[in-house]
This record gives structure tokens, C-alpha cells and sequence, in this order.
């Protein structure tokens, strides 16, 4: 079974067609494109993906797919290829968040390794998505009250504290406190705060319990 498709983007269909064959080559779904539009308008994997990307082609070419990319905030790994190298292109192509640029010819190993360094970032942006989709769900179980007193418990304030803040009994906020804890599905204070840190809310330094 496949785990994860490389999509390649190349104006020469030789090219293409021997690249797709070396990354099937070691188990990878492979789909060549010979123009940046035909992969634009082609719909993209929901699983692991990555791209590997020719620099330039007529029309749209590579890096102006990358900024394209980055507009609709589609974050799709990107292995540049160029046969015309140069260190202006590459830096811009690194400094738009490519993994690599590789100069035509490049050894095959080094394709391969920059594809499944590609892929492994792919997963790994999945699995980040989708812990701070489950905890934004969460998130959303909390009354408003439940919301004020978990911001106020991830900067670290004390029950005291968190009452002083909110005008209300300490009883009350102990009350809110566990509640959060529960919806939150959070079992120390910690375990809020690296939540919280998931979805960039404010933390304090501190995490008092």
C-alpha cells in the first residue's frame, strides 16, 4: 500500500515519465503534470503528498506555482529540479519554504531522499492539523465562562487569582476549573497549557496548579 503521492511537474514528458517511474520505483503513487496549470486544476491528494517541481517552464513556472501555493495557503512540500541553476533562484525558492533544490543531473538517492523527507513533513503537518481541529472541538464545548477561566488558568493564575480576575467566588472558579479540565479532556495543568500552546493562545511561564 502506498503512503503518500508526489506529484511532478515538469514541460518535458520524458522527463516526467522517468522521474514517476524511479519514485514508483520504491512504493510511492507518482502523477506527472507537464505544466504548473494542468497540476493547479488537478484535485490533490487529502493524504501525504509532495511536490517535485521544475523551475522553469514556459508559462507559470516553478517558482511562481510556489507563490501561487503559498497565496492559497496550500502547504504542499516542494523538491525544486533545474537543469539552470542559479544562487538568486535558489535562495528565493528556500526562502519560500522549498525542502530542496536539486540540480539537473542529480543522483536518484538524493530525489528520493529529499521526496521522503517531503512526505514525512506532509504527515507530520496532518497529524498537527488534525490535534488542533480536536482541540479547537473541544474548545468549543466550554460555556464563556469556561472559555474566560481556562485563559486565565493557562497563564498560570491561581484559583484565587482567577477569582479576583472574574469577579467571582473561588468556589465558583473551582467549579469552572474542573469542568474545563474534564471537556478538555486535560489531566494537569500542563496538559491545558500545551493545548492552549497548540492553537497559539497566550500561556504564562508559569504552571501553577
Amino acid at each position: 500500500m502506498s503512503d503518500g503521492v508526489v506529484y511532478v511537474v515538469d514541460d518535458d514528458p520524458a522527463v516526467g515519465r522517468s522521474l514517476c517511474r524511479l519514485i514508483r520505483g520504491v512504493g510511492l503513487d507518482a502523477i506527472a503534470f507537464s505544466s504548473a496549470r494542468t497540476f493547479l486544476e488537478h484535485p490533490r491528494s487529502t493524504g501525504p503528498a509532495c511536490l517535485v517541481l521544475d523551475v522553469r517552464m514556459p508559462g507559470l513556472g516553478g517558482l511562481d506555482l510556489q507563490t501561487q501555493l503559498e497565496d492559497i495557503r496550500h502547504t504542499l512540500p516542494i523538491v525544486f529540479i533545474t537543469g539552470h541553476g542559479n544562487v538568486p533562484t535558489s535562495v528565493r525558492a528556500m526562502k519560500g519554504g522549498a525542502l530542496d533544490f536539486l540540480q539537473k543531473p542529480f543522483n536518484d538517492d538524493e530525489l528520493i531522499a529529499a521526496v521522503q523527507r517531503g512526505l514525512a513533513l506532509s504527515r507530520q503537518g496532518q497529524l498537527d492539523a488534525a490535534t488542533r481541529g480536536e482541540i479547537e472541538r473541544r474548545i468549543r464545548t466550554l460555556t464563556p465562562r469556561e472559555r474566560e477561566v481556562m485563559a486565565l488558568v493557562v497563564k498560570g493564575l491561581l484559583n484565587k487569582q482567577i477569582a479576583g480576575e472574574l469577579g467571582a467566588a473561588e468556589k465558583t472558579v473551582k467549579v469552572h476549573r474542573g469542568r474545563v479540565m474534564q471537556k478538555m479532556q486535560a489531566n494537569s495543568v500542563a496538559d491545558l497549557v500545551h493545548m492552549a500552546e497548540r492553537i497559539g493562545l497566550p500561556t504564562g511561564s508559569a504552571h501553577s496548579a
